[in-house]
């Protein structure tokens, strides 16, 4: 019995495993969004995000533990740079898995698995959709336009 076991083993061996989340982990980072099978994307999560969080604060000791983990330089500069950045105030959850149906080969559960902070669709800020003006379609709004546009004209008026 497997009680309370985190891991999936993905039908593979320890090294091959290791070897496929470190190369998966490296893409999200690199593409901040992969598309794979769902169990991966479970897997991949569980994988990624504690290296994620140390991300968060650049060290030599942080940069080393996470160059074990994925041994791609490049990767670690894009962590360390912009992602840290985006994530530098989220508490966690720096991933989001959305299911995409089944593969027409193999009827396999795919998914997409992304970075949260870097989706342009799920990622607009309070700020971004208050910035455009409110438009309405009621009868008052004509009547206050009108209004602010006779007062703007009356102090020309007034001057000549």
């Amino acid at each position: 019995m497997r009680h309370g076991v985190k891991l999936n083993k993905l039908s593979r061996t320890a090294a091959h495993r290791k070897s496929l989340m470190s190369n998966q982990a490296c893409e999200l980072i690199s593409h901040k969004r992969i598309t794979t099978t769902l169990a991966k994307a479970k897997a991949l999560r569980v994988y990624v995000e504690p290296i994620l969080t140390r991300g968060k604060v650049d060290s030599t000791h942080n940069r080393r533990i996470v160059f074990s983990y994925l041994q791609d330089k490049e990767a670690i500069k894009e962590l360390f740079g912009v992602i840290s950045e985006k994530i530098a105030n989220r508490p966690g959850g720096y991933t989001r898995i959305i299911k995409l149906g089944k593969r027409v080969g193999d009827n396999a559960e795919i998914a997409m698995i992304e970075l949260v902070d870097f989706n342009e669709i799920y990622g607009k800020t309070a700020a971004a959709d208050k910035a455009p003006a409110k438009k309405t379609r009621r009868a008052g709004g004509a009547k206050k336009k009108a209004e602010g546009e006779a007062n703007a004209e009356t102090p020309a008026e007034s001057a000549e």
